[in-house]
C-alpha cells in the first residue's frame, strides 16, 4: 500500500460520482483515496473546501487528483504541505491571477457553449438533452447518463470568473491526462495549458467524461504519479 493518500476533485455540475468508476479501482490495487464535494460558489470557496478536506481527512502525503474546472481547485488546495502531486485529467490549470475566463477568451468557443443553460443568479448549468449527449458525451453510457443527469448540480459564475491565486503546479510534480476528443475543454487549450505546467502529458481518446468512459487509464496515470 502506497504512503500516500489519493483526493480526488469534481469538475463544475459533478458530485464524488464523477470518481464512482475510478474510485473502486484505486482502493483493489491497494490505495486510500477519497473524493470531495466542493460547494461550486466560488474558486476561493472551492479551493478552502478542498483544503480542509486535506486537513480532516487525511493524514499522511496526498496526491491530489482534479477533473475538468478540479484542475483550478487542485491547484490552489495544491498548496498545501502535504500534497505532493497533482494529476490533471482534462483539467483546467490557471495561473496566478488569471482565470478560467481568461482563457476561455484566448480560444475559439467550445461545442458544449450551445448546450450551456444560465440561471437566474447567472449560475451555469449543461442541458443534459439527448442533442447534449449526442454530441458532447457520446461514448458515456446510456446509465451512466442518467446518473449525471439526476445528480448534476448547476455552478456559480464565480467559479469561472474568480482569478487564481498562486499555484501549486509551478514547484509540484505534476501530471496531464488530454482527452483527445473533447467537445467541452477544447483539446488545443488542454495542450497549451499542460505546455504550460510543464506537466507530464499523455492522451486519452474520448469525450471530456475521462474518468467515466476511461477510468483504467486514469487510474493507471494516478499509478504512474505515485510511483
Amino acid at each position: 500500500m502506497s504512503s500516500t493518500e489519493i483526493v480526488l476533485v469534481h469538475g463544475a455540475g459533478g458530485t464524488p460520482t464523477t470518481w464512482s468508476l475510478v474510485l473502486p479501482i484505486l482502493e483493489q490495487r491497494g490505495h486510500r483515496v477519497t473524493a470531495v464535494t466542493n460547494p461550486m460558489t466560488s474558486l476561493a470557496d472551492d479551493v478552502a473546501t478542498t483544503t480542509a478536506w486535506i486537513d480532516e481527512h487525511t493524514t499522511d502525503d496526498v496526491l491530489l487528483v482534479g477533473h475538468s474546472y478540479g484542475g483550478a481547485v487542485i491547484g490552489g488546495a495544491g498548496l498545501h504541505p502535504r500534497v505532493r502531486g497533482l494529476v490533471y485529467v482534462a483539467a483546467w490549470g490557471p495561473d496566478e491571477g488569471e482565470s478560467i475566463q481568461d482563457i476561455l477568451a484566448r480560444y475559439p468557443v467550445a461545442p458544449v457553449n450551445k448546450h450551456m443553460v444560465r440561471g437566474p443568479n447567472g449560475e451555469w448549468q449543461s442541458s443534459r438533452s439527448p442533442e447534449y449527449y449526442e454530441e458532447i458525451a457520446w461514448d458515456l453510457p446510456a446509465e451512466r447518463r442518467a446518473v449525471w443527469s439526476g445528480e448534476g448540480r448547476p455552478s456559480a459564475n464565480a467559479i469561472f470568473e474568480q482569478k487564481s491565486g498562486p499555484q501549486a503546479w509551478k514547484d509540484k510534480p505534476r501530471w496531464y491526462l488530454v482527452a483527445a476528443q473533447d467537445k467541452t475543454l477544447r483539446v488545443d487549450t488542454q495542450r497549451d495549458m499542460a505546455a504550460r505546467m510543464d506537466a507530464v502529458t499523455s492522451d486519452v481518446d474520448g469525450s471530456h467524461f475521462v474518468p467515466q468512459v476511461s477510468p483504467q487509464r486514469v487510474a493507471d496515470l494516478i499509478d504512474e504519479a505515485l510511483g
